[in-house]
């Protein structure tokens, strides 16, 4: 029961913060890291101890095939390159970096630097793309930034196990199995998701009960997950890889109101997941604090040198990439706005807090891991300074750098698709026409509204100020289904028709209403 009131009060305080984080612009995850550490820094605040296997299991599945379902396979196609040199190289580098500053400024022996730098080697994809949800990254650099999210948790968990059985078991690092595991890994969590994706797709073409649809779509990361894992390859790698082969083919699957009904399920459950995980982050790092010893103390002095390592790394790494990509693209003066962003987006969250967690509390020879704590207050903190002072600035240097698309760009590639569907739905009519096949009054019903559509695209695209005649249609529309949904309620309160009517007609209007916000 305590587990149960703790998910609630996360779950409202989540909402309450994510309430103001909308109105005051800035990034949800940011501001729940700093709520859970505000709370748990009252007096009377009981201890909050995470599980790995919660957050393993139960959290990462659904948040990572979220983030994957977002990706394009065309945009993927177009940077592969660089988001495999990001993947292995600069996680290499980076683990290798912090465990040799490690190693020289904090108590650890470098078996555990080591095993701290393995942790911390990757960018977490779950908060990058919580963080970059409401950035206008230009296409490219927002594909970058969360492809390397997504596939370099490879890299970083076959570090993190040759780290831990080296601190562990007191061996040697043997990096030739480790190359092997690598390739076990990412083979085997590759293969494992796409034949978990083959299968979904089969299922959902013979599946059009909405209800069934849901089920299938929550079920779908956590069997890639489990199926991977209990495979001994990578499941973080098979979830990503089913998330990005179904997110491709997800309107060929379902119809509309499927579509609906999943993108308002699926936005609860990861508003929820998101909410909980970035709250118990916060939460968890005073008793972490409390638990080290007294040699331990300038651990905050630590964690920024660690903090700042990443960054530095991150920089010199991407600086001469984003340089050749550039030349190559035929830019002659490459843009240091483009490094600087994308080393600034380079977050740490919960996949490293999750690895933290798993480390043995012992060696094999029974030994206690004395230094395993120290290892988690720094994993911790150096995910909340990332999530913090990164999380609140990366929007206002992403304005600044002048690489963020104007909101008028957008709207005009709106606008010009809207003409081309408008002029292809109308095409499609005057051959309907010559036919005869269709009965001219359904026809000019039909013409009207495509061709309002077409006159409000063109108005767009002219920055005509003028309302047109599609736009004061919709405002007079959602009237008049506000005026019969209050009539459908006192239909209903009069006993005129049934619960079941009431539904039905009800859904009708919000779906009506639904589109007219959408057009």
């Amino acid at each position: 029961m305590r587990s149960v009131g703790t998910v609630l009060a996360l779950v409202v305080l989540a909402t309450v913060v994510a309430t103001f984080a909308r109105r005051w612009r800035i990034p949800a995850p940011s501001l729940l890291v700093v709520a859970g550490l505000a709370v748990a820094l009252l007096p009377g605040t009981p201890a909050i101890r995470v599980s790995p296997e919660v957050i393993g299991l139960v959290v990462l599945p659904p948040l990572l095939y979220a983030s994957a379902e977002e990706l394009s396979w065309r945009e993927l196609r177009a940077v592969w390159k660089p988001v495999g040199v990001l993947a292995v190289g600069l996680v290499l580098a980076s683990a290798a970096a912090v465990g040799a500053v490690a190693s020289l400024v904090t108590p650890l022996s470098w078996q555990m630097a080591l095993v701290l730098g393995a942790i911390l080697a990757s960018t977490d994809p779950v908060a990058v793309t919580a963080l970059g949800r409401r950035l206008a990254l230009p296409p490219r650099v927002q594909m970058l930034v969360q492809a390397e999210s997504l596939f370099n948790d490879a890299t970083s968990l076959v570090l993190y196990r040759v780290a831990v059985g080296v601190a562990v078991a007191s061996a040697a690092a043997d990096w030739g199995a480790a190359g092997g595991e690598f390739l076990l890994l990412a083979g085997g969590g590759t293969l494992i998701g796409a034949l978990v994706a083959a299968v979904v797709v089969v299922i959902r073409r013979r599946t059009e009960d909405p209800v069934l649809e849901t089920v299938i779509s929550l079920v779908t990361p956590y069997t890639a997950y489990v199926l991977a894992e209990a495979a001994h390859t990578s499941g973080v790698t098979s979830v990503v890889v089913a998330g990005v082969v179904l997110g491709g083919r997800g309107d060929r699957l379902t119809d509309a109101r499927i579509r609906l009904q999943l993108h308002a399920v699926y936005g609860t459950v990861v508003f929820l997941l998101e909410s909980v995980v970035f709250s118990l982050i916060g939460l968890a790092l005073p008793a972490q604090v409390r638990a080290l010893s007294d040699g331990d103390r300038a651990w905050p002095l630590y964690a920024l040198a660690v903090a700042g390592t990443l960054i530095a790394v991150r920089l010199l790494w991407l600086a001469p990439l984003s340089a050749v990509v550039q030349r190559k693209g035929g830019i002659q003066r490459p843009n240091w706005r483009v490094p600087v962003v994308l080393t600034w987006a380079g977050t740490r969250g919960v996949v490293p807090l999750a690895a933290a967690l798993s480390i043995p509390a012992t060696a094999k020879d029974g030994s206690a891991l004395t230094e395993r704590p120290l290892v988690l207050v720094l994993t911790t903190s150096v995910v909340v300074v990332t999530l913090v002072v990164q999380g609140f600035s990366l929007a206002s240097l992403v304005r600044r750098s002048g690489i963020a698309l104007e909101p008028d760009h957008t709207e005009r590639e709106e606008a010009a698709a809207r003409c081309r569907l408008a002029d292809a739905g109308i095409r499609r009519l005057e051959e309907l026409s010559e036919l005869e096949a269709v009965p001219d009054v359904v026809l000019d019903r039909l013409r009207r509204g495509l061709n309002a559509r077409l006159d409000d695209a063109r108005d767009r695209l002219t920055d005509n100020t003028v309302e047109s005649a599609d736009l004061v249609y919709r405002q007079l529309r959602r009237d008049l289904i506000a005026v019969e949904a209050a009539e459908l309620r006192r239909l209903y309160d009069e006993h005129t028709i049934s619960d079941t009517t009431r539904r039905r007609l009800q859904r009708s209007l919000d779906l009506e209403e639904a589109r007219l916000a959408d057009a």
